[in-house]
């Protein structure tokens, strides 16, 4: 049984994944998310119900346009394949429980930023008032009004945390050390994962960025390095790893 809901899953993963990659590329640049249907960005071919199989397309297509012959990004197929993935580890770490619906919900938001914030560096605020909403709506049918006034109370102190790094940050480097989504971001993470974790993300995420930063960097000086897909790829580890102030507390014991 536990098999057959992977697969499921995983399979339903990816097909989100295909739609989140919509939302994270189109919304920065504000295009409807719904017209034009799927197409070529070369051609403009209208891609056909074949055509859009997550993974599976890219493959038997050889990673072409059926058209004009363009090479199709790889990152597609990746972040479907990443959100099947991602869909599958969280149902081992929360199995077939109401909680469930948090983490999936959570992950789904952490792809399309990645998206976003890796083409555009922009977190769309719309992206994040409507996961802020559907998460808290969540959070309130499953653990209760207590536990979701307890959860933005949480957001409230991570934000303000996050606002006030940038202010050391800005006042160190004499620049924008990071942008206004950043920011935003870490009132979800504190409604999800709680406050200390929340910020626990932040150092993670640094930890995940900081080899991939020095390489970019490396290369070319000049590169401008989104911090939102650390701060994401953070967060979904504590999120998997289901850490907590106890598990924190319990590490120094």
């Amino acid at each position: 049984m536990e098999i057959i809901i992977s697969i499921f899953l995983f399979i339903i993963g990816t097909i989100f994944g295909s739609f989140y990659n919509v939302v994270g590329y189109r919304l920065p640049k504000g295009e409807s998310i719904t017209f034009p249907p799927s197409h070529c960005p070369n051609c403009n071919h209208k891609l056909t119900a074949l055509e859009l199989i997550p993974v599976l397309s890219y493959i038997f297509l050889k990673g072409k346009c059926k058209h004009c012959h363009k090479k199709i990004s790889l990152f597609y197929p990746i972040f479907e394949l990443l959100t099947g993935i991602l869909f599958v580890l969280c149902y081992i770490s929360y199995g077939l429980s109401l909680n469930l619906i948090i983490a999936l919900t959570f992950v789904s938001l952490m792809i399309i930023i990645v998206v976003s914030d890796y083409h555009y560096l922009i977190i769309s605020d719309e992206v994040l008032i409507t996961f802020a909403i559907i998460l808290f709506v969540e959070i309130l049918l499953i653990n209760g009004l207590e536990a979701a006034l307890y959860s933005l109370l949480n957001g409230f102190l991570a934000l303000l945390t996050m606002f006030l790094l940038k202010k050391f940050g800005d006042f160190i480097f004499k620049k924008e050390s990071m942008g206004g989504g950043d920011i935003k971001l870490l009132f979800i993470f504190g409604m999800v994962l709680t406050y200390p974790i929340a910020l626990l993300s932040i150092f993670t995420g640094s930890l995940i960025g900081l080899p991939i930063a020095l390489i970019i960097l490396w290369k070319k000086k000049n590169n401008i390095i989104p911090f939102g897909p650390f701060l994401a790829a953070g967060a979904t580890l504590l999120l998997l790893l289901q850490v907590n102030l106890e598990t924190i507390i319990n590490l120094y014991k």
